[in-house]
Order: structure tokens, then C-alpha cells, then sequence
């Protein structure tokens, strides 16, 4: 029996791996984030008019889902509402169409300060529905807390993303789902990569795919990575049949020995990876399509 050469392997192991050719992406660029400055990378977008323009040149690169951090001048973290304000003005403006997501993460305020940008109804805002640790304290979000802003986003018709840093948090969004206690459609984003949080690990990941399916077999999801597991955790999310981000919030490099000279750049990788596994890159309009959000 003639022995088959080793690309023809590795031929068969990618038509094995391209099981979801055709479904679009969707791409979403977390710009900001409350943690990097401008020493660690000086493409880390913080003025308002740096951040609409890093956004722009995000969206020309493929992303249709624009997460949003807020910081002061001197790249001191807020949630102040005015900025972001300013910030949706300006994106509205130059990122026609794109899904305006707002944080209300607790790295940026504290309390009901975490949602006081929402009365200005964003398309959607990031929601963390449990406890865990980051790399020097706890993330703090007490059920009372989850409650209040998960009310404040029904009030305003504002979708949440779940942040699931933990496998219960998984659990617990697809409870408050069938309670009613979620806006709009579910859409669970699992954060991998976090220092003392969930590590970047394929057994881990494949698992919480296989649990979003179980629980909710008509939710959404999406996977991020922090660091240098951001390329990896996007390339398993696009494989999967997933969606997934990427952005100056997660990861400041394109690789150990190159920063990365803007949020584009890493969406643009992001976008070739779809390329791979051929799955168009979604449009806004079918980001919202898909995400049961306002056509615009």
C-alpha cells in the first residue's frame, strides 16, 4: 500500500478542522481596557479623538463589535459618562453602523459608577455575573451589584456580553437568561489568559463550547485571550464556529519581540485567521443580525 506523503496528512487535517466554512465571524476590538498605557505600547489608544481613530482603522480592518474603556488624560481609569458620551459622538460619526459596546467593568469604577453610562443606550455592554480573581485583588460583582446593572441594561434596551472568567459564570448568565433577567439575545464571551483566573487551555475551552451548547443551544458566544494566548484563543474560536476579540485591552504585541503598531493590526490577524478556516468576516449588519440588535 503506497504511503501517503506528509502534506496530504496535513491536507485532510485542515478540511477535518474547516467544519464551519462559510458561518461569519464576528470581530470585536477591545481598544482600550483599563490596564495598558502608553509605556507598555505607544499605540494604546487613551484621548477620546485617539480612540475614534484607532477605532476606525480597527473597523476598516474587519471588526464590527467596538468595546469601549474610558480613561482620564493622565490614562488614569473612570467610568465617567461624559467621556463615553463623547467617545459614542465620535464613533457614531466615524464608525458608521459599528456595534457601539460600553465596559462596566470593575477596574474603572465602583459601585452603581460602573453603570452610569448606560442611560445613553450603547448597543451592548460588557456584564460579569460573578466573583473571581485577577492578578492582584478580586473582581468584585456581588449578586446586588449584577442585579442593578443587569436591570439598568433591560431598562435601556442595552444587550449584555457576559464576561465569563469562570466556569459557574457560564451557569449563572443562562439562568438570569431564562429569568428574564438578561436584555435581548445571550451572548457569553469566555475570558482565558487572566493571571490567577481561567489559563489558556484547549481541554478548558472545548468544554465551556460543549456547555454554552448544552445550556443554550441558541446562544452566542465568543472567546477572548489575554496576552500571548490572544492569537490562540482567537484561532480556537474561529475554528469552533465561534466569535472572537482582539485588541490593545487584551494584548499589546504581535509577538515577544514585536509590539503591535495599533488595535488594526491584531483585528487584521485576526480577521486572516477567518480567512483560514473560510469564514467570512461579518459586516456590522450581520454582527447585528446575528446578535438580535437594532439595525442601524
Amino acid at each position: 500500500m503506497m504511503q501517503r506523503s506528509r502534506s496530504e496528512k496535513e491536507l485532510d487535517l485542515t478540511k477535518k478542522e474547516i467544519r464551519h466554512a462559510g458561518e461569519p465571524c464576528i470581530l470585536c476590538c477591545a481598544i482600550t481596557g483599563s490596564v495598558p498605557r502608553k509605556a507598555d505600547n505607544p499605540a494604546v489608544p487613551i484621548l477620546v479623538s485617539e480612540q475614534v481613530e484607532s477605532c476606525h482603522e480597527a473597523v476598516e480592518a474587519g471588526a464590527s463589535i467596538l468595546h469601549c474603556h474610558v480613561r482620564n488624560d493622565d490614562e488614569t481609569t473612570t467610568s465617567d459618562p461624559h467621556k463615553f458620551a463623547l467617545l459614542k459622538e465620535g464613533l457614531e460619526k466615524h464608525c458608521p453602523g459599528a456595534i457601539i459596546q460600553f465596559s462596566t467593568g470593575g477596574r474603572s469604577g465602583a459601585g452603581h459608577e460602573r453603570g452610569g453610562m448606560l442611560p445613553l443606550r450603547p448597543d451592548m455592554a460588557s456584564l460579569s455575573v460573578g466573583s473571581n480573581n485577577f492578578p492582584t485583588r478580586v473582581y468584585e460583582n456581588p449578586p446586588d451589584l449584577v442585579e442593578w446593572l443587569s436591570g439598568e441594561m433591560i431598562k435601556y434596551e442595552v444587550t449584555p456580553e457576559i464576561e465569563a472568567f469562570d466556569l459557574s459564570h457560564i451557569f449563572q448568565a443562562v439562568k438570569m437568561h431564562e429569568q428574564g433577567r438578561l436584555y435581548g439575545r445571550l451572548y457569553v464571551q469566555f475570558v482565558m489568559g487572566v493571571k490567577n483566573a481561567m489559563p489558556v487551555d484547549k481541554t478548558v475551552f472545548d468544554f465551556y463550547v460543549e456547555t454554552v451548547k448544552r445550556l443554550s443551544p441558541n446562544a452566542q458566544w465568543c472567546a477572548a485571550g489575554i496576552g500571548a494566548g490572544q492569537v490562540k484563543v482567537n484561532e480556537w474560536a474561529i475554528a469552533a464556529g465561534g466569535h472572537t476579540r482582539a485588541g490593545l485591552e487584551d494584548n499589546v504585541r504581535l509577538d515577544k519581540d514585536r509590539l503591535a503598531p495599533s488595535n488594526a493590526a491584531l483585528i487584521k490577524r485576526a480577521a486572516e485567521l477567518c480567512e483560514r478556516y473560510e469564514r467570512p468576516v461579518a459586516t456590522h449588519a450581520q454582527a447585528r443580525e446575528i446578535l438580535g440588535l437594532r439595525a442601524v
